[in-house]
């Protein structure tokens, strides 16, 4: 097939509007390469960045794929106990707000590890730290790639590539991959600010304009949920039945109050179930279960889901409220405000930001459930992740004005996945560039030296992150970043809740802490992701050890608790090795600014920073 005969195979207001985003991303990445002159300005920005820039920038970092698809996906994939990823990817937050930005940035870093050294006065725990936003960023960055494959895989489905329909989804995840590198190797942080905060507003109206529309034409989200109810279920099993016997799957129901109701596919969620807060989610590692027969010879009973579901969405709340507080690319954009009252106001700000993005995403799962249930039948990249893409396409009958929205969608797709891997990428590159190379490998490098050392990381992250990506088509987008969140809880939040609040802390005691917790929730989580790619086979033990299975796909509610009990065992036991200056060290961290106690814990670029 010819190159124009793919691009007419293309709808054009999809294929226009998104690579309109592209082309404005790496635009605004160019514009600012010529204002990043300095190491500050590729690491930190200058720290120069206002509270309101800053927060649509952290806003626009933080709403990945994950937030623009996989909830959506997975709201209408599981139902009402998908809800608490964007209810607890907004309040991590608060513990944000509340207990670590304004001390962490008053200590004056450029990255986590320059804080790990500098509080503990130790270069050896600066190694120890790089090594988890490497493993925290690879995590991170699978399920933003997956975002992108699917993307690129919708907007090409029509296309013959190689005598096969559609485009490959690692083709898209290689693209994808490509620009966004090129863009974070040509300007560095101070490069991806402004990127990140238009893209945030993109993604605001995209994802607001298409659900408006959408309730406008097909009703609002209270008729549609009703559309779901528990008196619908019996009149919707017996159409399901009817249409079975007459082989006419695409038969639909109309509600009492007129809303249109597709029948279900076979592996959709029962209604019950769906609408169920311990839903297909929280209880599938109950419900695969297979409990031994009793010795008395009775017959075996299925176990209670309940429990096992409550542990679930506990470990699941930990995780994300505080993994969000150990994510060292979020951590390191406070390092980008002036101050450390500025770095308050700017997490207030992002905290009424992404609240009210999370308003819609759920709503398009809603909507799809009921109108386009076809979406069931997908797997990988075909699945419930693309609902927020196709959802839009059934306004007038698929004619241009259902492209044109599918288009503003697509645009704010690629604004998700392209803003937090750029974010992602940035965090890793700033740790090998000025961790590992500047402060370890070569101490006296120059300025300029590690500017280029972050080009060449970048371009050797984004290649690896690439890899990874094309790897997880199977694996559901939010699914993956929980797991990164558990990682962030076990590791970087324990370390720097108990860092900047408890003065008795020894950097043995953190560093057993961390490396224990963050190193069992990696080996769990990598467990249960091998498991289910079907690179190991587990399914067996999983079924007759159904805590197990959950404990080890969501690790947060033993291993934070494991982290911070190290630390706290250990330092007790160390407490001879408590920094000399930790009262001076903590009235940095707590003491207001206008005492002027605050530090720039990183000073040898000081001099070219302005």
């Amino acid at each position: 097939m010819t190159s124009l005969a793919m691009i007419a195979a293309v709808d054009p207001w999809i294929l226009a509007l998104s690579l309109l985003t592209v082309a404005g991303t790496i635009a605004m990445g160019f514009w600012a390469a010529g204002r990043s002159r300095t190491a500050a300005d590729f690491f930190v920005a200058g720290r120069g960045v206002s509270v309101g820039w800053n927060a649509s920038a952290i806003s626009g970092e933080y709403l990945s794929a994950a937030s623009f698809m996989g909830v959506a996906g997975m709201v209408m994939s599981s139902g009402y106990d998908a809800l608490w990823y964007p209810v607890c990817y907004a309040c991590g937050y608060l513990f944000l707000l509340l207990f670590i930005a304004g001390p962490l940035r008053r200590f004056g870093a450029y990255t986590i590890p320059d804080f790990a050294e500098g509080r503990y006065d130790s270069p050896v725990f600066r190694k120890i730290a790089v090594v988890f936003v490497l493993f925290i960023g690879c995590f991170y960055t699978m399920p933003q790639m997956k975002g992108a494959g699917t993307t690129l895989a919708y907007i090409f489905q029509d296309i013959t590539w190689f005598g096969h329909k559609g485009l490959p989804y690692w083709v898209g995840v290689v693209l994808v991959g490509v620009v966004i590198t090129f863009n974070v190797a040509l300007g560095g942080m101070k490069g991806i600010t402004l990127v990140q905060a238009f893209q945030y507003w993109m993604k605001m109206f995209a994802i607001s304009v298409p659900v408006f529309v959408l309730v406008a034409v097909h009703g609002g989200y209270g008729r549609q949920l009703q559309a779901n109810g528990p008196e619908v279920a019996d009149i919707m099993a017996a159409a399901t039945r009817a249409a079975a016997g007459t082989g006419r799957p695409d038969v639909s129901l109309a509600t009492a109050d007129g809303t249109r109701r597709a029948l279900l596919p076979t592996n959709a969620p029962a209604d019950r179930v769906w609408l169920n807060p311990f839903g297909p989610l929280t209880t599938k590692a109950a419900k695969a279960a297979k409990p031994a027969a009793p010795a008395d010879g009775s017959a075996v009973k299925p176990l209670d889901p309940r429990p096992y579901a409550l542990v679930y969405t506990y470990s699941l709340i930990i995780a994300l409220v505080c993994g969000t507080a150990g994510l060292p690319h979020i951590l390191v954009r406070f390092y980008t405000n002036p101050d450390g009252v500025a770095a308050k106001r700017t997490t207030m700000w992002v905290m009424i930001l992404i609240g009210v993005f999370y308003v819609f995403p759920p709503v398009f799962g809603v909507l799809g459930r009921n109108l386009l249930p076809a979406l069931y039948a997908g797997t990988g990249s075909k699945g419930t992740d693309k609902i927020v893409l196709e959802l839009p396409r059934i306004l007038s009958g698929g004619g241009v004005w259902g492209s044109v929205l599918s288009g503003v969608t697509c645009a704010g797709a690629f604004a998700a996945f392209m803003s937090t891997f750029s974010g992602l990428l940035v965090s890793m590159t700033g740790a090998l560039a000025h961790d590992v190379y500047g402060r370890i490998l070569k101490p006296t490098s120059t300025p300029g030296e590690r500017m280029r050392m972050f080009k060449w990381c970048a371009v050797a992250l984004g290649g690896v992150a690439t890899l990874l990506g094309s790897l997880v088509e199977p694996l559901q987008i939010n699914f993956m970043v929980g797991q990164a969140f558990a990682i962030a809880a076990a590791s970087y939040f324990p370390l720097l809740f108990m860092s900047v609040w408890w003065r008795g802390m020894t950097m043995k005691g953190a560093a057993t802490g961390m490396l224990s917790g963050g190193t069992c929730a990696l080996v769990a989580v990598t467990l249960t992701n091998f498991s289910d790619l079907g690179w190991i086979s587990l399914a067996g033990f999983w079924s007759h050890h159904p805590l197990l299975r959950i404990l080890c796909e969501q690790p947060a509610i033993w291993c934070v608790p494991l982290a911070i009990g190290l630390m706290v065992v250990v330092s007790l036991r160390t407490r001879a090795t408590v920094p000399a200056d930790i009262r001076m060290k903590m009235l940095v961290l707590h003491a207001p600014e206008a005492l002027g106690l605050k530090q720039e814990y990183i000073r040898e670029h000081e001099g070219h920073a302005h």
